[in-house]
């Protein structure tokens, strides 16, 4: 009875192990594609009347967006979907890309990793109306 508990014992160590592992390889890569994303500034004025839809995801972080655009600007943006931990203070950045007609605003101090994926999922939903 002891050895099939200490073997159940030992399962459940190594389980747990592994689950740790896993986990921060997870973490890592999120801090790792969250480190080497880049938002490029898309001229609004090329972009296409309609509504596009983008969305960006880096595991812990993702988002998805609705952009209208009418004669070249930007009119609306609305958060389909933001899965954020403590992000949801970068949902302003939304209304700053409307009313600076540009992806070049600033992210949001203590959200900046919503920020940045906020802003590429805004980049993605365009980049569908570019002419």
């Amino acid at each position: 009875m002891k050895k099939k508990l200490l073997i159940l014992a030992a399962l459940i160590v190594l389980a747990g192990a592994g689950w740790g592992l896993t986990y921060l390889y997870q973490v890592k890569s999120y801090q790792n594609k969250v480190a080497n994303l880049t938002v490029s500034d898309i001229p609004f004025s090329r972009l296409a009347d309609g509504t596009y839809v983008g969305e960006y995801d880096v595991r812990f972080i993702d988002a998805k967006v609705q952009v209208s655009v009418k004669n070249g600007k930007v009119t609306r943006i609305d958060l389909l979907k933001h899965k954020n931990g403590h992000g949801a203070p970068a949902e302003v950045i939304l209304k700053e890309i409307v009313a600076k007609q540009s992806l070049e605003v600033d992210g949001v101090s203590g959200a900046s990793n919503s920020s940045k994926v906020l802003k590429k999922a805004v980049e993605n939903a365009l980049v569908l109306g570019m002419k």
